[in-house]
């Protein structure tokens, strides 16, 4: 199994990777024609920002709760693939993005966890 410290820069790309590629997707690459692009970045993106701080600090516990919003991120990636196919290769990055996330993320708690003495 690899190490705690590749397991954390692997979330963190992956955070980091869903991150930007949101802020990219809807702010330039394929911004909606049906609302507005402040809004848009706003609702994708501010959810992200919640376990910023204890990602960057290597909590296990905001590693573990981040997962369920890698997962909600996740769907939209399947979503956008699966509906639009215009965006369909963002939809298929996002769902790379965040499948690296999600793993990267459960491992590096599992590693954690599995190492801390029984008692």
């Amino acid at each position: 199994m690899p190490n705690s410290r590749f397991l954390y820069t692997l979330t963190l790309l992956g955070y980091f990777g869903t991150l930007m590629l949101l802020t990219a997707w809807y702010s330039w690459l394929a911004p909606s024609t049906h609302f507005p692009t402040a809004l848009i970045l706003i609702i994708m993106l501010v959810p992200l920002l919640f376990p910023l701080r204890g990602l960057l600090h290597g909590r296990k516990y905001t590693f573990a709760w981040s997962c369920f919003l890698a997962l909600l991120y996740f769907i939209h990636g399947v979503m956008e693939a699966y509906s639009s196919e215009t965006a369909r290769h963002l939809g298929l990055v996002e769902v790379l993005c965040t499948s690296v996330w999600f793993v990267a993320a459960m491992a590096y708690v599992r590693k954690d966890i599995s190492r801390q003495p029984v008692s």
